[in-house]
């Protein structure tokens, strides 16, 4: 099990043993292995072919992927790069998944680049953090290998999986500690749309705890379509509990369209979840005056 600390990574507890490899499906294949180094003049993908009997392609291709990792001392962190020095005592962890590496995200969508961060449309599907079978589907990853100049990435909050929408990207550790902090005090305006079933009333304040935590959601309808029986919302939230707003929308009796997990949309529902971040103002770090930054028209969502 790996724990993110913040720049870093580190591990909480892992088998150092070698796993076997098991078979998820007939053409899907998973398992995980751990290696120590004993010798510094070895290469990670040699000694992972020769721990795994996978071709080194396939090794290349999933370090490329985030599926590999080397623990020095305390440190841990993701390997890329196939001609890192080794040192004795350090190891190797490979987490290896077919599906998970086969993959492909929607590409993300640049808003505006203001040199420490940048502002991005999200698509459903793109994971917000990778884990330790890969990152090659999340935002961060998108944006290092995409923005031009390139640099790196950090994420300094999140959207589920299935929701899409603007995300702020810092690009500097000092940059991304700032806009933490300002998620953390509750800083940053943030507005959501959502596509509800049913005829929602004008306005709402939803107070339902949440994982016995209170949680607050003030809710706007902005149009009904009597065809399809679906209301459009705005929705600010005063706390930032897991699924919020999905949490509280169904509780509340009007699930989001296309949520399969607290909507009751089946598997073979046509629409994505209709919940997207469409509105940020906060203070940036350079002192200057707020900004805001609203979704342009061709992600928004309308009934």
């Amino acid at each position: 099990m790996l724990q993110r600390t913040s720049p870093n990574f580190r591990i909480a507890s892992l088998d150092q043993s070698s796993l076997p490899i098991t078979a998820v499906h007939t053409s899907e294949l998973t398992f995980e292995t751990h290696l120590d180094v004993s010798d510094d003049s070895a290469d990670a993908v040699s000694l992972l072919a020769s721990r795994t009997n996978l071709p080194k392609n396939a090794i290349k291709h999933a370090m490329q992927k985030g599926a590999v990792w080397l623990e020095r001392g305390k440190q841990l962190k993701r390997i890329r790069r196939t001609k890192i020095s080794l040192r004795v005592h350090d190891q190797l962890h490979f987490y290896y998944n077919e599906r998970v590496l086969n993959q492909q995200p929607h590409p993300a969508k640049l808003i505006a680049d203001e040199g420490s961060y940048s502002i991005w449309f999200k698509p459903y599907g793109m994971l917000s953090q990778g884990s330790k079978w890969g990152d090659h589907c999340t935002i961060y990853r998108w944006v290092e290998q995409h923005l031009n100049p390139q640099r790196p990435a950090f994420i300094v909050h999140r959207l589920d999986r299935a929701a899409s929408g603007l995300m702020i990207l810092a690009h500097q550790k000092r940059t991304a500690v700032y806009f933490s902090a300002l998620f953390q005090k509750r800083k940053v305006e943030k507005k959501y749309r959502a596509i509800v079933s049913g005829e929602f009333p004008s306005e709402a304040t939803i107070k339902m705890p949440i994982d016995h935590k209170p949680a607050v959601s003030h809710v706007k309808r902005l149009s009904y379509a009597n065809l399809s029986d679906q209301s459009l919302l705005e929705v600010n939230i005063e706390t930032g509990r897991k699924h919020q707003i999905r949490r509280h929308l169904s509780e509340y009796g009007f699930p989001i369209v296309g949520d399969r997990l607290y909507g009751g949309a089946g598997v073979d529902d046509e629409n994505n979840l209709q919940l997207v971040s469409c509105y940020l103002k906060f203070d940036p770090p350079d002192n200057q005056s707020p900004k805001e930054y609203v979704l342009p028209d061709e992600f928004r969502l309308r009934v």
